[in-house]
């Protein structure tokens, strides 16, 4: 059974940096393309960046524009999300998720758009 499992979450100051990790266990893992997803305590889930493999489209969220890169090692089968100037309205739990099936040359910012979710890493930025 394949699985997405994030890492690399915690406690950072304000302007800090910080990497996040997803990696794809299971024999067998491909993806049309992969996401962040972000969600804060009381807020609904939100895009954050996404990255279609075939075309090499790449999207991001206004909010977090010029400060994260999106990235892979396709040899590990391992998706990174590096955040650089971090403020505290960063701090939610990030998800990564990975489209599967369908299209695969477009943006894709929704969460429907996936078909397999990480549990999340929680983020927390200080003031």
């Amino acid at each position: 059974q394949v699985q997405l499992v994030e890492s690399g979450g915690g406690l950072v100051q304000a302007g800090g940096s910080l990497r996040l990790s997803c990696a794809a266990s299971g024999r067998t893992f491909s993806s049309l393309a992969m996401g962040w997803f972000r969600q804060a305590p009381g807020k609904e889930r939100e895009f954050v960046a996404s990255k279609a493999w075939i075309t090499g489209r790449t999207d991001y969220a206004d909010a977090v524009k010029g400060r994260v890169t999106i990235s892979r090692d396709s040899t590990e089968n391992t998706v990174y999300l590096q955040m650089k100037s971090l403020n505290p309205e960063d701090t939610a739990v990030y998800y990564c998720a990975a489209r599967r099936f369908g299209s695969s040359g477009s943006g894709y910012y929704s969460a429907t758009d996936y078909d397999l979710w990480g549990q999340g890493t929680q983020v927390t930025v200080s003031s």
